[in-house]
């Protein structure tokens, strides 16, 4: 059985810790090596793995720190893109053990072109490329590349537990809500984030099942999406309302 530890870090991203019952541990997308070190340090946990999702540098930041200071450990991450120290790079389709458990290495272009998700033990760490009630943006991928992804995430079984890499929660929701006022579980899911982030909890995990009831880059297909979208390209097809939707997020 793993468990999953936040670690806050800058202004909202979360460097998610795994760890097993015996105190190894592995940490993802860990953008400032400081806050690492501390929980290790107050924990007594060795750190045997860091696994990257991605090159942005708010999520590779603090590799080089945690390499000098544990030198064993293991650097997985994307073939395809620039991340320092990599010891093991991985390639969609790819399989990596952690702790007794397998995760598969999903290929998720669209955020970057080779943005990488890991899926193992009913979780998903999916860095910039889903997060509760939106999506990452567009950087380096189409929107073609970022709609499949998503579709894939899509596609899990519902009861995966989603580990994306930043608290957005909140201001997605705010989007969302532009885009299906109607949405009585997206209401409710509002009014339960707020009440969360008063008290300064995560809204983090998520699951695929919560996202596919308030998530409108999921709800494509949705007549109350593509009613309010379509006006906007007066297309109906769901890479078009996809399309649609996530330049109307850019300048929300």
């Amino acid at each position: 059985m793993l468990h999953i530890k936040s670690i806050p870090a800058f202004n909202d991203n979360y460097i998610w810790l795994i760890k097993n019952s015996d105190n190894r541990c592995a940490v993802v997308d860990p953008g400032d090596a400081e806050p690492v070190l501390d929980y290790l340090n107050q924990h007594d946990l060795k750190l045997e793995a860091i696994l990257i999702t991605h090159h942005h540098h708010d999520h590779i930041g603090g590799i080089a720190e945690l390499v000098r200071q544990h030198p064993e450990v293991n650097v997985v991450g994307p073939a395809s893109e620039p991340v320092p120290t990599l010891t093991h790079e991985v390639k969609a389709g790819d399989q990596i053990e952690l702790f007794g458990e397998v995760f598969l290495v999903l290929g998720l272009p669209g955020h970057t072109n080779g943005h990488i998700g890991y899926v193992g033990d009913a979780k998903l760490f999916c860095g910039d490329v889903l997060f509760s009630a939106g999506c990452g943006r567009v950087f380096e991928g189409t929107m073609e590349e970022m709609y499949s992804s998503l579709n894939k995430i899509c596609a899990l079984p519902e009861e995966t537990e989603v580990y994306c890499a930043h608290e957005y929660t909140a201001a997605n929701i705010a989007f969302a809500l532009a885009v299906e006022p109607d949405n009585d579980l997206l209401r409710q899911y509002r009014d339960k984030v707020n009440r969360l982030r008063g008290q300064n909890v995560p809204t983090i995990p998520t699951s695929i099942r919560q996202e596919k009831w308030v998530n409108p880059f999921l709800r494509t297909d949705q007549a109350s999406v593509i009613k309010s979208v379509s006006n906007r390209t007066g297309k109906t097809d769901p890479l078009s309302i996809f399309t649609a939707l996530r330049e109307w997020k850019n300048e929300f």
